[in-house]
């Protein structure tokens, strides 16, 4: 049974809009820091944070469980669907007027989203990251289409990709770009501490990738590469951030490349930005990707980048431009795209310096926070006059409720 449908007041006569992110849980990962980055950024005068991870607040959820309410536990296994109740329950004593179900399909998407209808909250919208294998929207939740008020993707080839193969009805896409820190993301000069313990030799060349060790990254295209670019440049090394189950699988696989001496295994690092400092080129793999933050940063600090053509990554990285695009799967383009890189230093800190220009146009956490802010205020406006026998938010075009986000360019 449906909550009690509540009354609506106008955000100029009420406090703070109550929003609910809902995930799974929140490891270190690409969505889950832009995730911190927008709940700690929201104007607590318009927006009242709230986190909600299904089955354990994980590494960043433990984190901001110490700065907003956080609540976690609620789904038990897969199929324990008393995780309604108990979600729709949650969301009724806290009084929420917004659900964000954050990731692409999943129980965060289909239990978010049916316990804020049960529960009568005002907004329901999906922010969805990823596109492709291995995240897809299912079908069962394709069939709760009708009751989200916006489906948020992070670049305009991604919302296409959306309404085209995953159910996401084109009116209701929106494009809210991924954005990053330009003040903690930017050029630093190189830490040689840093680089003595990582085992860097004084002037050799690095690349590096900055991508959760899972299959979609493509790690094994990195190596391949990594081994062409040391045939020509032996003294060259290479930076692996980030980990995961397959990093004994990839480990194995420097050796039989015979690049092991060469490529630096670091894990999860709280230090990216130093990294960044180190690292002369930076690359990135994947068969499929929406709009990496990984490429964000590294732009930002003024970086190079060389990335597969793929997804929504030709709208950030510009060929020529601010980096080098390849071919998904052709380690000897990646791996030539990189030599030039680290042979022309004049060429690399000018792509460097567009890089950044171009994040910091289109790529901050500034556009990024005030997107979701415009978005669900204009939603929860729309419905309040829809309360009062006016236009309802379902029924009102893309142009009236995106504003400072970007329009979906879906068709």
């Amino acid at each position: 049974m449906l909550f009690r449908r509540r009354k609506l007041i106008a955000r100029e006569d009420r406090g703070p809009l109550r929003v609910m992110f809902v995930i799974t849980y929140m490891p270190v990962g690409g969505a889950e820091v832009l995730l911190v980055d927008l709940i700690r950024r929201l104007d607590r005068s318009q927006f009242q944070p709230e986190l909600c991870c299904l089955k354990r607040l994980g590494p960043l959820g433990e984190v901001l469980a110490g700065e907003i309410p956080a609540f976690a536990g609620l789904l038990a296994q897969k199929y324990d669907f008393a995780v309604l109740g108990r979600l729709a329950r949650l969301m009724q004593s806290r009084r929420i007027d917004a659900v964000v179900t954050v990731g692409t399909g999943g129980d965060k998407m289909f239990w978010g989203r049916l316990a804020g209808r049960l529960a009568a909250v005002p907004v329901i919208c999906s922010a969805l990251h990823s596109s492709g294998l291995p995240d897809r929207v299912e079908l069962p939740n394709r069939l709760l289409a009708p009751m989200t008020d916006a489906f948020i993707a992070v670049a305009g080839e991604h919302a296409r990709f959306l309404a085209e193969h995953e159910g996401c009805p084109a009116a209701k896409v929106r494009v809210i770009p991924n954005g990053v820190d330009v003040d903690r993301f930017r050029a630093l000069p190189p830490s040689h501490s840093l680089r003595a313990e990582l085992n860097l030799p004084e002037g050799a060349p690095v690349a590096g990738i900055v991508a959760a060790l899972r299959a979609e990254k493509h790690h094994e295209l990195f190596l391949r590469a990594a081994a062409l670019v040391a045939r020509r440049l032996p003294e060259a090394r290479f930076l692996v951030v980030g980990d995961g189950p397959r990093r004994a699988t990839l480990e194995a696989l420097a050796r039989d490349l015979s690049i092991d001496k060469s490529v630096r295994f670091v894990g999860t690092r709280n230090d990216v930005p130093e990294l960044l400092s180190l690292v002369d080129v930076a690359v990135l793999t994947s068969h499929m990707e929406s709009n990496p933050v990984s490429l964000l940063e590294a732009m930002a600090s003024e970086t190079p980048v060389v990335a597969t053509r793929v997804g929504s990554v030709p709208e950030t990285v510009i060929d020529g431009k601010t980096g080098f695009l390849a071919a998904p799967g052709d380690a000897d383009e990646i791996a030539e795209r990189v030599v030039r890189l680290l042979d022309d230093p004049g060429l690399a800190r000018r792509m460097g310096r567009a890089g950044r220009e171009q994040v910091v146009a289109h790529g901050s956490v500034e556009r990024m926070v005030d997107g979701y802010e415009h978005l669900i205020g204009e939603i929860y406006d729309a419905k309040c006059r829809g309360h009062n026998g006016q236009t309802s938010a379902a029924h009102r075009s893309t142009s009236e409720l995106i504003g400072p986000g970007e329009r979906t360019g879906a068709r």
